[in-house]
C-alpha cells in the first residue's frame, strides 16, 4: 500500500490509499481508501508508517478494528437503485426514506420484527451504507407510516411501469395468520396456514409475468369473490387502464362476479369452470372425453350455457393420473377411519353410542378426507355400516385430467394456447405468496396490533418480493432457476406439463455453471456474498492513528453476480 497525491485541474488535489501489482508487463493499481479529507499531520503519519514497512514493522502495527459483512448488503442496494425504488418512495432524499429503504433491504438480508432489525442491521453494513444506524425502533413504525401515506402514488407509478393497455394482470388472494387478539383485521376465516388461528386477508396484483405492483389487505372472514370490485375500481380509476384483462381463479371470479364485470367495457377476464359446471357440460352434451382423442386442448361452444363466452377445455393425462391416484388413497384413509368408529362402537357395549354420536364421528372422517360424496352410510343404534357409491366415483373419474378455461376475449385477440397460458400464469402470483410466507420474506407471524402498520408492514413485503423478483431474473444464471424459462414461457405447449430446459438440466445436473462456478439457491447466494467484508484497519497504537477501510476482493462468483446486477433493467410504459 502506499499514498498517492493526484493533482486536479480546478480543485485541490485528490489524496489516495493505494495498491499497486504486476500482471505480466503491466502495473495495476487500486484506491482503497480516499485520504482527501484527512488534516495533513494524519496523512503525513500514515505514509511514513507506510514507508516504514507498514503492518509488518513493529513501529506501526496493524490492527482489524471491526469486521462487516458487506457484499450481499452491496448487491440488493445496488438492485434497489438500479430499480429507481428510492425515487418511488420520494424524489428527494429524507430519513423516512433510507428507513424504508433500509427495512427493505434487511427483509432480504434476514427477514425479521422491526424491533429485532433496528438491532441486527448494525451487523452488516447497511446501517453505515444508508445512514440509519443510530434509528430506534420508534422511528421504523414512524416510517412504516410514512411509506402507507404514499402506497397510493406508489402503486401508480409501478403500474405506469409495468401494466400496458391490453395486457394481463393476474390477481390472487391468499391468508396469514395472526398472533393475538387486539388488531380488527384478524378475524376468524379461510386461514390457508392451516394452524387454527385468526387470519388476515391480502390481495397482490401483478403484471402478466408476476412482477407485483400492488396489495390491498382486507379482513380475514372476506371473501375471494368480495375482493374483485375493488381491484377493478383500482385498475380503471386509480390506474387509468382503459383496457385490460383480469386473470382470477375460479374461487374468486364467480358467475355472480364475472356478471359484474361484464359492466365494463374494455374489461376482459380469464377464469375456469368449476368441476359442477364442467359436469353439467358433460350432462348436456358439449363436452365429452372423445375431444382429446387426438389433442389435448379445443374449444368448446356453449352459447345457451356461457354467452359472450370462449369455453377452451383442456386434458391432462399426467393430472388424471395424480388426481385417481390421490382418490384411491384418500378413500382408503375414509374406509380406515369408518373402521376405527365401528370398532370403538363394537367396544362400547355398556354405554352404547347413538345414532347421533356415530353419525358425528363419522362425518368428521369423511370430512377430513372431503369423501362424503363417494361413501353410502348406514347407521343404526350401535352399529354403522357403509359401501363405496360407485356411481359417484366413476362420474368423478371420468373428468380426471380436465378443465375448462373461459375467458370473455374473442379468438383474434386471444388464441387458445395464450388463453390457457394465461390463467395458468396465476402461478405466478402463488410463488409470490410462498415467498412471502417462506423463509425469505417470513411476512408472518403478524404481531401488528393496529390495522395500518398490518397494511404497512404486508406492503413493505411487497416491495422486498419486488426488489427479490428482480435479483432472481439478474442472478438467474448463478441459481438453480431456468433462465430461458421467461421466454419459453410464451411458447411451449400450453396444456403439458412444463420442461426445464436443456441448459437447465445440465446446470441442475452437474451443479455447475458453464463457467464451473457452483450454483446456489437464492438464499445460499446471498450468504455467500455476504462473506465479502468490509474490514477496517488502525494503523499505529496512537488513540488518533490512522484507520482505512477496505473490502475484500470478490472471489469469482462473486464478481459474477457484481457483474450480472449490472444489467438489471426496468421496463417502462408509462
Amino acid at each position: 500500500m502506499y499514498i498517492e497525491t493526484v493533482p486536479n485541474r480546478n480543485s485541490r488535489p485528490a489524496i489516495l490509499l493505494r495498491e499497486a501489482w504486476r500482471e505480466g508487463k503491466k502495473i495495476r493499481k487500486r484506491t482503497l481508501a480516499n485520504l482527501t479529507n484527512w488534516p495533513p499531520e494524519k496523512v503525513a503519519r500514515l505514509r511514513a508508517a507506510l514507508q516504514a514497512g507498514g503492518p509488518v514493522q513493529p513501529a506501526a502495527p496493524v490492527r482489524v478494528r471491526r469486521s462487516l459483512p458487506h457484499g450481499h448488503v452491496a448487491a440488493v442496494l445496488a438492485a434497489i437503485r438500479r430499480l429507481g425504488l428510492p425515487e418511488l418512495l420520494a424524489s428527494r432524499r429524507c430519513r423516512e426514506r433510507d428507513l424504508v429503504v433500509g427495512m427493505i433491504a434487511e427483509r432480504l438480508l434476514h427477514a425479521s420484527s422491526k424491533l429485532a432489525t433496528a438491532r441486527l442491521w448494525s451487523q452488516t453494513t447497511l446501517a453505515e451504507e444508508l445512514g440509519v444506524a443510530d434509528a430506534s425502533v420508534e422511528e421504523l413504525y414512524g416510517a412504516l407510516d410514512w411509506l402507507l401515506a404514499r402506497q397510493d402514488r406508489l402503486e401508480r407509478k409501478l403500474a405506469g411501469r409495468h401494466l400496458p393497455s391490453g395486457g394481463l394482470v393476474l390477481y390472487d388472494l391468499t391468508s396469514s395468520s395472526y398472533e393475538g387478539r387486539t388488531c380488527p383485521l384478524a378475524c376468524w376465516g379461510h386461514n390457508r396456514d392451516g394452524d387454527g388461528l385468526p387470519c388476515i386477508v391480502y390481495g397482490v396484483l401483478t403484471d402478466g409475468e408476476g412482477r407485483p405492483v400492488a396489495v390491498s389487505v382486507y379482513p380475514g372472514n372476506t371473501g375471494d369473490p368480495k375482493t374483485v370490485g375493488d381491484q377493478v375500481d383500482k385498475l380503471r380509476e386509480r390506474f387509468g387502464l382503459e383496457r385490460v384483462v383480469l386473470v382470477g381463479d375460479r374461487g374468486m371470479l364467480t358467475q355472480a362476479r364475472l356478471r359484474e364485470l361484464r359492466q365494463y367495457p374494455g374489461l376482459g377476464w380469464i377464469s375456469a369452470l368449476r368441476s359442477s359446471q364442467i359436469r353439467e357440460l358433460v350432462a348436456l352434451g358439449r363436452l365429452s372425453r372423445s375431444l382429446f382423442d387426438e389433442q389435448d386442448l379445443a374449444e368448446v361452444v356453449a352459447p345457451e350455457e356461457y354467452p359472450g363466452e370462449r369455453l377452451v377445455a383442456c386434458y391432462n393425462p399426467l393430472l388424471a393420473d395424480e388426481r385417481r391416484r390421490t382418490r384411491d388413497e384418500l378413500l382408503a384413509v375414509a374406509e380406515a377411519g369408518l373402521a376405527r368408529v365401528a370398532a370403538e362402537i363394537g367396544r362400547r357395549t355398556r354405554t352404547p353410542l347413538g345414532t347421533a354420536a356415530i353419525g358425528l364421528k363419522a362425518g368428521r372422517v369423511l370430512e377430513k378426507t372431503k369423501m362424503k360424496k363417494h361413501f353410502l352410510l348406514e347407521i343404526g343404534e350401535g352399529q354403522l355400516t357403509w359401501r363405496r357409491n360407485e356411481a359417484s366415483i366413476r362420474q368423478e373419474a371420468e373428468l380426471d385430467g380436465i378443465y375448462v378455461v373461459r375467458t370473455s376475449e374473442a379468438r383474434e385477440q386471444l388464441p387458445a394456447p395464450a388463453t390457457v397460458r394465461g390463467y395458468k400464469s396465476l402461478a405466478q402470483v402463488e410463488r409470490a405468496f410462498r415467498t412471502f410466507k417462506g423463509v425469505d420474506l417470513l411476512v408472518r407471524p403478524i404481531w401488528h396490533r393496529e390495522p395500518d402498520r398490518v397494511r404497512a408492514h404486508i406492503l413493505l413485503c411487497l416491495l422486498a418480493y419486488y426488489v427479490e423478483w428482480h435479483l432472481r431474473r439478474a442472478l438467474a444464471p448463478l441459481l438453480f432457476d431456468d433462465e430461458e424459462l421467461p421466454e419459453r414461457r410464451h411458447s411451449r405447449p400450453p396444456v403439458g406439463p412444463a420442461q426445464p430446459s436443456p441448459a437447465a438440466r445440465r446446470k441442475k445436473a452437474g451443479r455447475q455453471t458453464p463457467e464451473g462456478l457452483p450454483v446456489h439457491s437464492f438464499e445460499t447466494l446471498i450468504e455467500e456474498l455476504g462473506t465479502q467484508a468490509r474490514v477496517e484497519f488502525q494503523i499505529g497504537d496512537a488513540p488518533d492513528a490512522p484507520i482505512v477501510t477496505q473490502v475484500a476482493s470478490p472471489t469469482p462468483i462473486q464478481q459474477r453476480a457484481c457483474d450480472l446486477l449490472a444489467n438489471i433493467a426496468v421496463p417502462s410504459n408509462a
